[in-house]
């Protein structure tokens, strides 16, 4: 384990490798490196089904299309918004805005949390916080003015 350190830090070099002097620096050769990265590194499977706990390539593009989707959607629910206020342009708003929140907030705990335990917990959370908001919006959507009237109550103070 102490000579793959070394390895990889440049501070040995495996048996036969060839060292060129390029400058002040020493290079090693192109081979001589794929040699060390086949022994050292593990074998990948390029092809074949996923992995356990892990989606297709296939779902994530459909999720991404998705995700494309709902911006877009979101562009043309704010012209609607202004011009057809009603409760169909609310309620698609309250679907709309809170999923994309959704996934935006997952993608932040995607890339900042680590580890299991708190990447469980802030999924968690965030399922609430989605849940909470959609049943918040449509709730203000019944029961008040609804979105569309709200904004435009707030843009005439």
């Amino acid at each position: 384990m102490a000579a793959l350190v070394l390895l990889r830090a440049g501070l040995a070099q495996p048996r036969g490798a060839q060292m060129a002097l390029a400058g002040r620096t020493l290079l090693r050769r192109p081979a001589v490196l794929a040699a060390v990265a086949d022994r050292s590194a593990p074998a990948r499977q390029s092809h074949g089904a996923p992995q356990q706990g892990r989606g297709s390539s296939k779902a994530a593009s459909l999720h991404w299309t998705s995700e494309r989707a709902v911006s877009v959607l979101l562009l043309g629910l704010l012209p609607a918004a202004y011009l057809y206020p009603g409760p169909a342009v609310d309620y698609s708003l309250a679907a709309a805005l809170t999923l994309h929140g959704h996934w935006g907030l997952g993608q932040v705990i995607t890339d900042y949390v680590h580890g299991d335990t708190p990447i469980k917990l802030a999924n968690t959370g965030l399922y609430l916080l989605s849940a909470i908001t959609f049943a918040g919006l449509c709730y203000f959507n019944y029961n008040d003015v609804g979105i569309c009237k709200a904004v435009a109550m707030l843009w005439s103070l």
